[in-house]
């Protein structure tokens, strides 16, 4: 923290401590009743705070609503935003017509309330929910009879109990207004609302100008907000008063942890959470979170994917608009058809080509339609269609004008279908663009090319990117290079498919992971998979060589380890005694720097999400490698915390927070990360213990470490070679890792240099008391090992926009 905030919070202390001293004695101004500057009016349970304030560094002074007991200034409402007080003799008062009065020094009014109706006897309540309601003293528990309300003229901050109302035939509302800076809460450059048409959608606009928008509402989410999750009476709801008349409500989970949403001065907006525990607001959302989130960032009928080493692609059919503006990087002028619709013209038809998991384009109509079927024959009937869907809990959407605004999400969205001529829809349809791999070797890559739709759609045409060669094979070189796929050659199965042994031309051997048709995993994971590790390169991690992708067919190529994975050896009863303490102590530490270099020291920050023993691979020198990389995810530099709807991985080795609400970070490989450790030291599957009073390994090592032996834990067949300091390191590491909370386990740079280091001083962990694991009465429903793609869609919920 530095030198300024520490600073700032100091004075904000002194100022909480002092307003103790001098603020009125309850929560209500009556008329009559005078509140100078120095003076604050407290809410029933002291959750708020009415008074004046200076923002920042500036001398101006404001009336305003900020948390209490929070000693940081965290304005949530202010009164004379445009009209500040020189000085400090400024006061706050009910005037003669029933309406609160800001008043300057010489008494002159700078802000009102401006209610309609007046009352002999009126008094202003200041509610614990931040809400400042002016009433009728007959009339005061009635927020219905209310004269007036902040919640109805908020500033820039959204609070859960506030209600947003907004009016279908109306058009666009806009509720929310940013300050100009950190020190101005004049009204900024930005303002968020509601946009009814079609679905209602949250908006963020840039003066007249869209920013932002969270896509359209389905009832339960913003559908442009993939990993928004949605929880039966928590969260936001939409009500429908009739005659066109709808309002938002957000109710939050927990009413004793502070929450808002705030629209910055910047054009972020953002959900932030009081952390009481470090004393601080910490962002659990924040929109636009990336580049592809910012309005139409490719423009009309472009398509922008973060993932991709260059985000914006024309969608299918479609080339850009301006080749030399959209190659220098400047692609706002979007893109055009390649062939103009037909129409039934000269008997050509146009069709439809289907574009999956997209945040659909803005300026949607809505249609009655009875499927999917229904809502696209209405939309080939009429020419002016160019695009529809039918979503659930929205149904049919079609959009008559150009598509703005699509992004492409990794996880989630829906499936857009888009009009193209008839002569489009006979080219290939693979579902990669170019520059979205990386360098292919063309020598490899001839045969495919050529049977196929050519070296333009694989990016190995023109010049040849930076970065690590990925070479394409022919599926006739992997079938040569298996005999087949010979079931001699066949070293085992996965989640994604079965994995041969192959011997390429050259002499190479290799591994193939072969995608069965009835994997669980598909496309997206095959996808994920080449993005992600041809990006990679470290000793502790499997180095892909190339893939094949012809027909139906889609294949890894990897180079070959020939100690196969670690839950070959320290779960066999034989080869266990093969790896004496020295080797796997020296596994724990190759792990450990691959998962360090994933986290913090690669280009890329990658987040594994299924880190076990058979995804570390050996090779002839046992030397760990990482592998299989289909679940991972590409984190932002500046990111901590991310959620999301399908929860994928291994049961029991899932971080509580991950299994359960689906939010992941770098501290969910370390809870992965804790649980293989105890399966290193002690030989034994993490699931081994269901017949036992312990559900897991981590509730049995847990009662040794907390008596005093947790030597007890170690494989007997190590026990010889093991050094017991070592040992009881690592089990004290993976207890550290194991904790419940993401917030109290290590990094991974920390872990790694506890372990290389003799004389390191540990904290005392925690107890776990939440496990991954599934209840003893689901035991029979699952495997062991077993990879799961939950749709989990009944979990906490996020932020507004959302």
């Amino acid at each position: 923290m530095g030198t300024s905030t520490t600073a700032s919070v100091f004075c904000w202390t002194l100022f909480y401590l002092c307003s103790l001293l001098c603020h009125a004695a309850n929560n209500i101004i009556t008329q009559g009743q005078l509140i100078r500057d120095g003076e604050t009016i407290l809410s029933a349970s002291q959750n708020f705070v009415l008074g004046f304030f200076s923002p920042g560094n500036s001398t101006y002074r404001y009336v305003g609503i900020w948390y209490y007991k929070i000693p940081i200034q965290s304005i949530v409402w202010v009164a004379n935003r445009n009209n500040p007080i020189s000085g400090k003799n400024g006061s706050l008062k009910i005037g003669n017509k029933s309406n609160l009065l800001v008043l300057d020094g010489n008494g002159n009014s700078v802000w009102s309330s401006n209610a309609s109706a007046i009352s002999n006897d009126v008094t202003a309540i200041l509610m614990d929910t931040g809400n400042l309601v002016l009433s009728s003293s007959d009339s005061v528990d009635d927020l219905n009879k209310a004269l007036w309300q902040s919640f109805n003229e908020p500033t820039d901050t959204f609070l859960p109990g506030m209600t947003v109302y907004m009016n279908v035939r109306a058009g666009e509302t806009r509720v929310f207004t940013s300050w100009t800076s950190d020190n101005d809460p004049s009204l900024g450059r930005y303002s968020m609302g509601v946009d009814p048409q079609g679905s209602p959608q949250i908006v963020i606009w840039d003066g007249l100008n869209r920013h932002w928008r969270s896509g359209h509402w389905n009832g339960l989410i913003f559908t442009g907000v993939p990993t928004m999750r949605a929880i039966y009476l928590y969260g936001f709801k939409l009500f429908n008063e009739g005659n066109g008349s709808l309002y938002f409500t957000y109710t939050s989970s927990n009413s004793s942890d502070p929450l808002r949403f705030r629209i910055g001065w910047d054009g972020n907006e953002a959900q932030l959470w009081w952390d009481d525990g470090k004393k601080e607001w910490r962002i659990m959302q924040l929109q636009p979170a990336n580049e592809c989130e910012v309005y139409n960032k490719c423009g009309n009928f472009g398509k922008c994917n973060v993932m991709d080493s260059t985000i914006c692609s024309c969608m299918k059919g479609f080339v850009p608009k301006n080749v030399d503006q959209w190659d220098s990087g400047n692609w706002s002028g979007g893109c055009v058809r390649k062939t103009q619709l037909q129409c039934g013209t000269n008997g050509e038809e146009d069709g439809f080509v289907k574009i999956e998991g997209v945040k659909l384009p803005d300026y949607a109509d809505l249609m009655v339609a009875q499927d999917i079927g229904d809502c696209g024959e209405k939309c080939s009937k009429n020419c002016s269609c160019h695009a529809y869907t039918f979503a659930i809990g929205i149904s049919c959407m079609i959009w008559r004008g150009d598509l703005v605004d699509i992004q492409h999400f990794e996880e989630g969205g829906s499936d857009l279908y888009v009009r193209l001529a008839s002569s489009d829809l006979t080219l290939s349809n693979l579902w990669w663009k170019k520059n979205q791999l990386p360098t292919i070797d063309a020598r490899r890559s001839r045969d495919f090319s050529r049977d196929n739709s050519g070296p333009d759609e694989l990016g190995i045409e023109g010049q040849q990117r930076t970065g690590p060669e990925l070479s394409l094979f022919s599926f006739s070189d992997v079938a040569a290079a298996t005999d087949n796929f010979s079931e001699e050659n066949k070293l085992g199965k996965g989640g994604f498919g079965p994995v041969y042994k192959g011997n390429l031309y050259e002499g190479e051997e290799i591994a193939v992971k072969r995608l069965s048709r009835k994997s669980g995993q598909g496309l997206e994971e095959f996808k994920n998979e080449i993005i992600l590790i041809a990006k990679l390169q470290h000793r502790n991690l499997v180095r892909l060589l190339g893939c094949c992708i012809e027909g139906e067919e889609r294949m890894l190529i990897y180079e070959y380890m020939p100690n196969k994975s670690l839950d070959s050896f320290i779960f066999d009863p034989i080869k266990r005694a093969l790896l004496d303490w020295r080797k796997r102590f020296t596994i724990v530490e190759g792990i450990a720097r691959g998962l360090l270099y994933l986290h913090r020291d690669s280009r890329l920050r990658i987040i594994h999400r299924d880190l076990k023993a058979s995804n570390i691979l050996l090779d002839e020198e046992m030397i760990p490698k990482i592998s299989d990389f289909g679940m991972a995810k590409i984190f932002g530099r500046n990111e901590s915390e991310a959620s999301t709807s399908r929860v994928v991985g291994t049961y029991g080795y899932m971080a509580p927070e991950y299994a359960m609400d689906g939010l992941f970070s770098v501290k969910s490989d370390v809870y992965s990360f804790g649980v293989l450790l105890l399966e290193i030291v002690s030989g034994r599957r993490n699931n081994s213990f269901r017949s036992s009073e312990y559900p897991n390994i981590i509730g049995y090592a847990w009662d040794l470490w907390e008596g005093d032996r947790a030597m007890e834990l170690i494989d007997p067949s190590i026990e010889s070679s093991c050094c017991q300091n070592e040992v009881l390191r690592c089990i004290h590491v993976a207890m550290l890792c194991v904790q419940d909370s993401a917030i109290h386990r290590p990094t991974m740079s920390s872990l790694v240099l506890t372990l290389e280091s003799e004389n390191a001083t540990l904290p005392m962990p925690r107890q776990p008391t939440f496990t991954s694991m599934r209840s003893s009465g689901d035991i029979d429903m699952w495997k062991d090992n077993q990879e799961i793609a939950s749709p989990n869609d009944l979990t906490i919920s996020v932020i507004l926009g959302r």
